[in-house]
């Protein structure tokens, strides 16, 4: 029986993966709204693409800001030295899928929020290296069923484009994500 959650994809990896997204960290901006009051804001988002099945993030910007999290991920290469897209699944039920255009640095997203995720975003706050933070998280997965959700496409302008962890705190290469 299949254990989930569970990731395939039968695209081999390309071989430019090494040099276009390993290790790479990326700081960005989305152009967005205050999902309160409606005045326009800047949501800071940072990656740091930690490995070939694993990423590394914090939020320092909007509803979500004061999330640390890393997750399983599956990595494609649509063109490779232009184009890539990353994908994973939140302990939240959320689900995110981005594509990341070196050309143009930029981050294209849909991120299908969970009702629990979007509609209680300080619950969705932490680091998942806290137990308590980890097991909150989970519990949002739970609020109502898989169709209710916030599917949010945005578009961000990368501000910052390094090598290194930067002031994220690296992950063992197995680390549990669920």
């Amino acid at each position: 029986m299949t254990s989930y959650p569970t990731f395939l994809t039968n695209t081999k990896l390309d071989p430019s993966f090494d040099d276009d997204i390993r290790d790479t960290h990326l700081v960005y901006d989305y152009d967005a709204e205050n999902p309160e009051t409606g005045a326009p804001e800047k949501w800071r988002y940072e990656l740091w693409c930690f490995s070939e099945d694993r990423c590394v993030y914090a939020i320092h910007g909007g509803p979500m800001a004061g999330r640390i999290n890393y997750q399983t991920c599956t990595w494609q290469c649509i063109r490779p030295k232009e184009l890539w897209q990353c994908n994973w699944l939140e302990e939240t039920g959320t689900v995110v899928s981005l594509v990341y255009d070196i050309k143009q640095q930029t981050i294209t997203t849909l991120i299908s929020f969970s009702k629990g995720h979007w509609e209680y975003p300080k619950e969705a706050h932490g680091d998942k290296r806290n137990s308590e933070d980890f097991a909150r998280w989970r519990k949002l997965a739970e609020v109502g069923k898989q169709s209710d959700r916030f599917m949010l496409s945005e578009q961000a302008s990368i501000a910052e484009n390094f090598k290194g962890k930067g002031a994220l705190i690296p992950i063992k290469a197995d680390a549990k994500t669920f």
